[in-house]
């Protein structure tokens, strides 16, 4: 089967996030089938751009996934910058519509850029090809940009986001969404409830199985240092930014001044300043920050963890459930896990890796430490075992690439 998937943030281990598409696409790749993915050479959340050298496109090929990257305006941010941004890479879709269908001669084609707009030229394309047409859901846009950016429905920008939306649910032959919790929703707007399949996020095992190489030297010498002091380490590692609530943590942290227990950082992103900043302006000399690490040495820093935590804002939208990366690794990790959030799901929980509190509440997160750390080693050993389990069982991108296309045959 030729499998065009559309991904306007699609990553790979040369140019960084996003990496669900090339996982997925890899698997696929090693089940006989041809993939091709279609992305932007300008995304916000990409490590490395690749070079188009002011071409109109550029063909790739990474571990037997083909890529053809269309050339777009760069942007910062969420505004005018990133529209056009858009609009050219859905622009450049359309009129590569016609050679795509004609000489690649999808099977399959997936749209799955976050925004819906790509719908279209998808749609376009699977009609060309005689192909079957899946809508990939992430994020639940219009929806997000108005509950999380407050824009309103009558914005014409969200205007034309819902009309992509409604499309997609109408016309696309299945739905996939990484949400667990979007049926009702969903179905509202137009979906037959038969076309919906949850796939959530999930991790590669072959890079849990090799041997991962150390940390650096500084970020090696820092953790060590708290491990010679007996200080029991609660560890995130990720993005820093206002979805992650880190300021509630930085408020945990002074709750627990003059505890053996250190806090610490690891990742870059829009809020790590003013996250520095506030720390050192208040004396909170219990938490750490340290350099993103390579994803590659990912395994190796969680080790590290004593208590692996992932925080979020109270928030309406996450009635519809949460699928994020780096609860994955935790679990794949073994580390017992701390969860701040109130959602539509609850993979901790689930999995029995960890303990769940209140969001937005600072005395629940050290309860939350506290308790975690009274129970004994081999305890907290088992609690992150069945995470480990669990995540091996369901969450592996073999498991998820077949259970994908399974949701393009059922229809």
């Amino acid at each position: 089967m030729n499998i065009l998937l559309i991904n306007h943030y699609a990553g790979s281990p040369r140019h960084g996030m996003a990496y669900r598409p090339y996982y997925l696409a890899r698997e696929w790749v090693r089940m006989g089938h041809r993939v091709r993915i279609l992305a932007a050479d300008n995304s916000h959340i990409r490590a490395w751009q690749p070079e188009l050298a002011g071409a109109a496109c550029l063909h790739d090929t990474i571990d037997g996934v083909e890529y053809t990257w269309y050339r777009t305006p760069a942007y910062q941010g969420n505004g005018v910058g990133r529209v056009r941004n858009m609009a050219a890479f859905v622009t450049a879709l359309y009129r590569d519509s016609k050679r795509m269908a004609r000489e690649f001669a999808p099977d399959l084609v997936i749209a799955s850029s976050t925004y819906p707009m790509d719908i279209w030229p998808a749609s376009r394309m699977a009609r060309l090809a005689k192909a079957k047409l899946l809508f990939e859901v992430h994020d639940l846009w219009p929806l997000s940009p108005m509950e999380l950016g407050g824009m309103s429905k009558w914005h014409p920008f969200i205007m034309l986001v819902q009309m992509a939306e409604d499309y997609a649910y109408r016309h696309a032959d299945s739905v996939v969404s990484m949400l667990p919790k979007v049926r009702e929703y969903m179905q509202s707007r137009g979906m037959l409830p038969e076309k919906l399949h949850v796939v959530p996020n999930g991790i590669d095992p072959a890079e849990w199985q090799a041997n991962c190489p150390g940390l650096p030297e500084a970020a090696s010498k820092m953790l060590a240092g708290l491990r010679e002091q007996g200080v029991a380490i609660v560890g995130y590692a990720g993005t820093h930014g206002v979805s992650n609530a880190l300021d509630n943590t930085l408020d945990a942290a002074k709750l627990m001044l003059g505890e053996k227990v250190a806090f610490v950082f690891v990742g870059g992103g829009p809020s790590k300043a003013s996250l520095q900043q506030r720390a050192a302006r208040e004396g909170l000399d219990n938490v750490y920050f340290l350099d993103p690490v390579e994803k590659i040495r990912i395994p190796s820093l969680l080790q590290c963890f004593d208590i692996a935590y992932i925080g979020w804002h109270r928030h309406p939208l996450y009635r519809f459930g949460i699928a994020p990366n780096k609860l994955m690794d935790y679990m794949m990790a073994a580390r017992p896990i701390l969860h701040a959030v109130a959602a539509g799901n609850d993979p901790v929980q689930e999995a029995g890796c960890g303990m769940t509190v209140e969001p937005d509440n600072p005395r629940a997160v050290v309860e939350g430490i506290q308790a975690l750390l009274a129970l004994s080693p081999d305890e907290r050993r088992a609690m992150g075992l069945r995470g480990k389990a669990f995540v091996l069982e369901n969450l592996t991108y073999p498991v998820l690439g077949q259970r994908f296309l399974d949701a393009c045959v059922t229809r």
